[in-house]
């Protein structure tokens, strides 16, 4: 009985080794609206789009440039895909790359494709789906560092909590209750805003 209790505690231990515990407690962060509020005066990139997270996702893993037929190209190192060692990697076709990230940073600067739905078309194996899934692992690695961190929002009325109900609205800061806009007579409403791992 006491060998399986020192494996146990043994293999508990090995696994509370490679646990980071601060990093576990910073994605399940939990606060009041002001304590966002505050958290956001202190880092406004906190409050960022969509489009802004995209496009900042990208550059973090840098960019070069290179010639080809006296016309300079930039290739992004983020659709080499440094998440799974080139598994989803994207080649060949980096003016169209390029382009497609020249049309994220005009969203993100709010100069009107945000407006508007982006849409990937192609042939059959032009990598549209393979960009997308990268899109995904990127937003999923990057919504877990503190360069890309996001909160969510929930209210609490008298005691219950009240889910958001559009959940593509991801900063707490845009949403508020329309009773809460159109009028400040009710104090008895709080929000609580936690981390989005």
């Amino acid at each position: 009985m006491s060998d399986a209790a020192t494996n146990g505690s043994g293999l508990l231990s090995l696994i509370e080794a490679h646990q980071d515990r601060g990093h576990y407690q910073n994605l399940l962060w939990e606060g009041s609206f002001a304590d966002y509020l505050e958290l956001v005066r202190q880092d406004p990139g906190i409050a960022r789009n969509a489009y802004q997270r995209l496009y900042d996702l990208i550059v973090s893993f840098g960019a070069e440039d290179y010639t080809e037929y006296k016309k300079t190209i930039t290739r992004y190192r983020f659709f080499d895909d440094p998440f799974d060692d080139g598994k989803d990697g994207v080649f060949g076709i980096d003016i169209h790359l390029m382009k497609l990230v020249r049309v994220l940073r005009a969203a993100a600067l709010g100069y009107g494709p945000e407006k508007r739905v982006i849409l990937l078309h192609g042939p059959v194996g032009s990598a549209k789906s393979t960009i997308a899934r990268l899109f995904k692992k990127g937003l999923e690695w990057y919504s877990r560092q503190d360069a890309g961190r996001m909160y969510t929002y929930s209210w609490v009325v008298d005691g219950e909590e009240i889910p958001p109900r559009c959940t593509r609205t991801p900063w707490p800061s845009s949403r508020t209750p329309r009773a809460r806009r159109c009028s400040t007579r009710s104090t008895r409403a709080r929000s609580s805003c936690t981390r989005s791992p």
